[in-house]
């Protein structure tokens, strides 16, 4: 079910989800943000996929092999 937003724009929940984060750590992720001219989501899925491909290699498995491990509990 879509969610309204405070301006009427229509939300798909199921593709979205909030986090809470500490403030000195959103200035930096902001900061971030700025210099390499991402939205904070697009940021934290690169930092997410960028710490996954590190452990995969670091296991020396599959990127793909190490997320599928990871969603189906086996981490």
């Amino acid at each position: 079910m879509a969610k309204t937003t405070p301006i009427g724009n229509k939300m798909d929940i199921s593709k979205w989800k909030s986090v809470a984060i500490r403030i000195d750590d959103y200035k930096i992720l902001k900061s971030l943000c700025g210099k390499k001219f991402r939205a904070p989501a697009s940021m934290i899925s690169k930092l997410v996929h960028d710490y996954c491909k590190y452990q995969a290699s670091k296991e020396k498995v599959k990127y793909e092999v190490f997320i599928k491990n990871l969603l189906n509990g086996k981490h």
